[in-house]
Protein backbone atom coordinates (compact mmCIF):
# COMPACT_ATOMS: atom_id res chain seq x y z
CA UNK A 1 0.00 0.00 0.00
CA UNK A 2 0.90 3.45 -0.38
CA UNK A 3 1.14 5.81 1.81
CA UNK A 4 0.39 9.98 1.17
CA UNK A 5 1.57 12.84 2.75
CA UNK A 6 0.41 16.19 1.93
CA UNK A 7 1.41 19.32 4.20
CA UNK A 8 -0.62 22.36 3.43
CA UNK A 9 -0.15 26.04 4.60
CA UNK A 10 -3.07 24.92 6.97
CA UNK A 11 -3.17 21.66 7.94
CA UNK A 12 -1.83 18.10 6.78
CA UNK A 13 -3.48 15.43 4.38
CA UNK A 14 -2.98 12.06 4.98
CA UNK A 15 -4.30 8.83 2.06
CA UNK A 16 -3.41 5.27 1.76
CA UNK A 17 -3.96 3.86 -1.14
CA UNK A 18 -4.06 0.30 -2.89
CA UNK A 19 -2.59 0.88 -5.85
CA UNK A 20 -5.02 3.57 -7.56
CA UNK A 21 -7.75 3.41 -5.26
CA UNK A 22 -8.41 5.25 -2.09
CA UNK A 23 -8.89 3.40 0.98
CA UNK A 24 -8.26 5.61 3.35
CA UNK A 25 -7.92 9.52 4.34
CA UNK A 26 -7.48 11.59 6.63
CA UNK A 27 -6.91 15.44 8.07
CA UNK A 28 -4.59 16.76 11.58
CA UNK A 29 -2.91 19.54 12.06
CA UNK A 30 0.47 19.71 11.63
CA UNK A 31 2.10 19.24 15.18
CA UNK A 32 0.12 15.88 15.41
CA UNK A 33 1.42 14.93 12.12
CA UNK A 34 3.51 11.74 13.76
CA UNK A 35 0.76 10.77 16.11
CA UNK A 36 -1.22 10.22 12.67
CA UNK A 37 1.21 8.36 11.30
CA UNK A 38 2.06 5.49 14.07
CA UNK A 39 -1.90 5.16 13.92
CA UNK A 40 -1.73 4.32 9.74
CA UNK A 41 1.25 1.86 10.48
CA UNK A 42 -0.70 0.18 12.55
CA UNK A 43 -3.71 0.06 10.70
CA UNK A 44 -1.89 -0.45 7.13
CA UNK A 45 1.20 -2.64 5.60
CA UNK A 46 2.70 0.21 3.81
CA UNK A 47 4.89 -0.48 0.94
CA UNK A 48 6.52 3.29 -0.08
CA UNK A 49 5.65 6.65 1.12
CA UNK A 50 5.60 10.14 -0.51
CA UNK A 51 5.77 13.35 1.07
CA UNK A 52 5.04 17.05 -0.50
CA UNK A 53 4.82 20.08 1.66
CA UNK A 54 4.04 23.59 0.67
CA UNK A 55 4.74 24.81 4.46
CA UNK A 56 8.26 25.08 5.98
CA UNK A 57 9.67 21.72 6.91
CA UNK A 58 12.62 21.27 8.33
CA UNK A 59 14.92 18.11 7.72
CA UNK A 60 14.64 17.21 11.20
CA UNK A 61 11.31 16.53 10.89
CA UNK A 62 11.57 14.29 7.55
CA UNK A 63 14.35 12.75 9.93
CA UNK A 64 11.39 11.79 12.02
CA UNK A 65 8.96 10.79 9.39
CA UNK A 66 11.30 8.16 8.02
CA UNK A 67 11.99 7.01 11.32
CA UNK A 68 7.90 5.21 11.11
CA UNK A 69 8.28 5.12 6.94
CA UNK A 70 12.33 4.37 5.90
CA UNK A 71 10.86 4.40 2.01
CA UNK A 72 10.08 7.57 1.91
CA UNK A 73 10.25 10.25 -1.24
CA UNK A 74 10.16 13.54 -0.61
CA UNK A 75 8.43 15.40 -3.88
CA UNK A 76 10.84 17.99 -5.18
CA UNK A 77 11.56 19.66 -8.37
CA UNK A 78 14.24 16.88 -8.96
CA UNK A 79 11.85 13.98 -9.06
CA UNK A 80 10.87 12.21 -11.89
CA UNK A 81 7.32 12.75 -12.98
CA UNK A 82 5.22 10.84 -16.30
CA UNK A 83 4.79 14.39 -17.84
CA UNK A 84 7.38 17.00 -19.70
CA UNK A 85 7.53 20.41 -17.85
CA UNK A 86 7.75 23.11 -19.69
CA UNK A 87 7.22 25.57 -16.93
CA UNK A 88 10.15 28.77 -17.68
CA UNK A 89 11.62 28.17 -14.37
CA UNK A 90 11.19 24.89 -13.41
CA UNK A 91 12.88 25.01 -10.14
CA UNK A 92 10.43 27.38 -8.81
CA UNK A 93 7.45 25.00 -9.57
CA UNK A 94 5.70 24.33 -6.43
CA UNK A 95 5.52 20.57 -5.21
CA UNK A 96 1.29 20.66 -5.41
CA UNK A 97 0.99 22.01 -8.62
CA UNK A 98 3.36 19.35 -9.78
CA UNK A 99 1.31 16.63 -8.13
CA UNK A 100 -1.55 18.04 -10.16
CA UNK A 101 0.15 17.92 -13.63
CA UNK A 102 0.73 14.39 -12.46
CA UNK A 103 -2.59 13.68 -12.05
CA UNK A 104 -4.08 15.15 -14.97
CA UNK A 105 -1.90 13.05 -17.22
CA UNK A 106 -2.50 9.95 -15.47
CA UNK A 107 -6.29 10.35 -15.30
CA UNK A 108 -6.87 11.99 -18.68
CA UNK A 109 -4.57 10.97 -20.86
CA UNK A 110 -4.30 12.77 -24.39
CA UNK A 111 -6.70 15.52 -23.51
CA UNK A 112 -6.03 19.22 -22.25
CA UNK A 113 -6.90 19.98 -19.07
CA UNK A 114 -6.81 22.94 -17.18
CA UNK A 115 -7.42 22.12 -13.23
CA UNK A 116 -8.25 24.54 -10.88
CA UNK A 117 -7.16 24.03 -7.32
CA UNK A 118 -8.87 26.08 -4.72
CA UNK A 119 -7.71 26.22 -1.12
CA UNK A 120 -5.42 28.98 0.80
CA UNK A 121 -4.33 29.66 -3.10
CA UNK A 122 -6.26 29.17 -6.41
CA UNK A 123 -3.74 28.12 -8.93
CA UNK A 124 -4.50 27.43 -12.29
CA UNK A 125 -2.32 24.92 -14.34
CA UNK A 126 -2.86 23.53 -17.54
CA UNK A 127 -1.51 20.41 -19.31
CA UNK A 128 -1.80 19.55 -22.92
CA UNK A 129 -3.00 16.71 -24.63
CA UNK A 130 0.41 15.70 -25.70
CA UNK A 131 1.71 15.37 -22.09
CA UNK A 132 3.13 18.72 -21.66
CA UNK A 133 2.24 20.50 -18.41
CA UNK A 134 2.77 24.62 -19.55
CA UNK A 135 2.39 26.72 -16.36
CA UNK A 136 -0.63 28.90 -15.41
CA UNK A 137 -1.96 31.15 -12.85
CA UNK A 138 -1.87 31.36 -9.06
CA UNK A 139 -4.38 34.30 -6.55
CA UNK A 140 -5.29 34.36 -3.44
CA UNK A 141 -7.88 32.00 -1.96
CA UNK A 142 -11.35 32.73 -1.27
CA UNK A 143 -10.46 32.64 2.86
CA UNK A 144 -7.48 35.07 1.98
CA UNK A 145 -9.67 37.47 0.32
CA UNK A 146 -11.81 37.67 3.62
CA UNK A 147 -8.75 38.29 5.49
CA UNK A 148 -7.19 40.51 3.83
CA UNK A 149 -10.37 42.90 3.79
CA UNK A 150 -10.12 42.77 7.33
CA UNK A 151 -6.38 43.06 8.11
CA UNK A 152 -6.02 45.66 5.64
CA UNK A 153 -8.78 48.04 6.77
CA UNK A 154 -9.92 49.67 10.11
CA UNK A 155 -13.45 48.80 9.94
CA UNK A 156 -14.23 45.70 7.95
CA UNK A 157 -15.03 42.52 9.77
CA UNK A 158 -13.66 39.12 9.34
CA UNK A 159 -16.44 36.74 8.07
CA UNK A 160 -16.65 32.83 7.28
CA UNK A 161 -17.51 32.73 3.55
CA UNK A 162 -20.94 32.35 2.48
CA UNK A 163 -23.09 32.49 -0.55
CA UNK A 164 -24.07 35.84 -1.24
CA UNK A 165 -28.00 36.10 -1.06
CA UNK A 166 -27.94 38.58 -3.85
CA UNK A 167 -25.74 40.06 -5.66
CA UNK A 168 -27.15 43.81 -4.23
CA UNK A 169 -25.28 43.67 -0.72
CA UNK A 170 -27.54 45.31 1.43
CA UNK A 171 -25.00 45.41 4.51
CA UNK A 172 -21.47 45.46 5.05
CA UNK A 173 -21.53 41.42 5.67
CA UNK A 174 -23.54 41.07 3.23
CA UNK A 175 -21.48 43.21 0.48
CA UNK A 176 -18.04 41.32 1.30
CA UNK A 177 -19.84 38.02 0.86
CA UNK A 178 -21.12 39.42 -2.48
CA UNK A 179 -17.65 40.77 -3.30
CA UNK A 180 -15.69 38.13 -2.80
CA UNK A 181 -17.64 34.91 -3.59
CA UNK A 182 -19.17 36.40 -6.89
CA UNK A 183 -16.02 38.03 -7.94
CA UNK A 184 -14.00 34.56 -7.65
CA UNK A 185 -16.89 32.42 -9.16
CA UNK A 186 -16.61 35.22 -12.25
CA UNK A 187 -12.85 34.99 -12.26
CA UNK A 188 -12.86 31.44 -12.55
CA UNK A 189 -15.14 31.29 -15.08
CA UNK A 190 -13.69 33.77 -17.01
CA UNK A 191 -10.82 31.79 -16.95
CA UNK A 192 -11.89 29.02 -18.29
CA UNK A 193 -13.45 30.43 -21.00
CA UNK A 194 -10.27 32.39 -21.98
CA UNK A 195 -8.81 28.65 -22.14
CA UNK A 196 -11.82 27.05 -24.05
CA UNK A 197 -11.25 30.03 -26.76
CA UNK A 198 -7.48 28.12 -27.51
CA UNK A 199 -8.60 24.50 -26.68
CA UNK A 200 -11.89 23.61 -27.84
CA UNK A 201 -11.78 20.52 -26.41
CA UNK A 202 -10.66 20.91 -22.83
CA UNK A 203 -11.42 19.12 -19.64
CA UNK A 204 -11.71 21.21 -16.52
CA UNK A 205 -11.07 19.90 -13.25
CA UNK A 206 -11.83 21.87 -9.70
CA UNK A 207 -10.19 20.80 -6.83
CA UNK A 208 -8.87 21.53 -2.98
CA UNK A 209 -10.32 22.80 0.24
CA UNK A 210 -12.81 25.18 -1.30
CA UNK A 211 -14.23 22.43 -4.27
CA UNK A 212 -17.39 22.21 -2.52
CA UNK A 213 -18.43 25.66 -1.44
CA UNK A 214 -17.75 26.71 -5.55
CA UNK A 215 -18.41 23.65 -7.62
CA UNK A 216 -22.34 24.47 -7.70
CA UNK A 217 -22.15 28.12 -8.48
CA UNK A 218 -20.30 27.31 -11.39
CA UNK A 219 -21.28 27.67 -14.41
CA UNK A 220 -18.72 26.11 -16.83
CA UNK A 221 -19.33 22.00 -16.58
CA UNK A 222 -16.20 20.98 -14.81
CA UNK A 223 -15.43 17.73 -12.61
CA UNK A 224 -14.99 18.29 -8.97
CA UNK A 225 -12.25 16.30 -7.33
CA UNK A 226 -11.31 17.23 -3.92
CA UNK A 227 -8.62 14.31 -3.73
CA UNK A 228 -6.76 15.47 -7.07
CA UNK A 229 -4.10 16.17 -5.52
CA UNK A 230 -3.72 13.33 -3.38
CA UNK A 231 -4.37 11.27 -6.75
CA UNK A 232 -1.42 12.95 -8.13
CA UNK A 233 1.24 12.56 -5.70
CA UNK A 234 0.23 8.39 -5.45
CA UNK A 235 1.00 8.56 -9.34
CA UNK A 236 4.25 9.95 -8.97
CA UNK A 237 5.03 7.15 -6.20
CA UNK A 238 3.96 4.42 -8.62
CA UNK A 239 5.87 6.09 -11.54
CA UNK A 240 8.98 5.75 -9.50
CA UNK A 241 8.32 2.55 -8.21
CA UNK A 242 8.03 1.49 -11.80
CA UNK A 243 11.00 2.74 -12.93
CA UNK A 244 13.73 2.14 -10.18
Amino acid sequence: MNLIIDVGNTQVKLAVFEGSALVFDTVCKKDLLLVELQKIKKSFLIDQSIISTVALFSEDELTEIKKIFPHLISLSQNTTVPFKNLYGTPQTLGVDRIAIAAASVSKYPNKNVLVIDAGTCITYDFVDESGSYHGGAITAGVRMRYKSLNEFTDRLPLLDPEYPKSIIGKSTEESIHSGIVNGVLAEINSIINQYKEQYKKLTVVLTGGDTNFLAKRLKNGIFANPIFLLEGLNMILIYNSKND
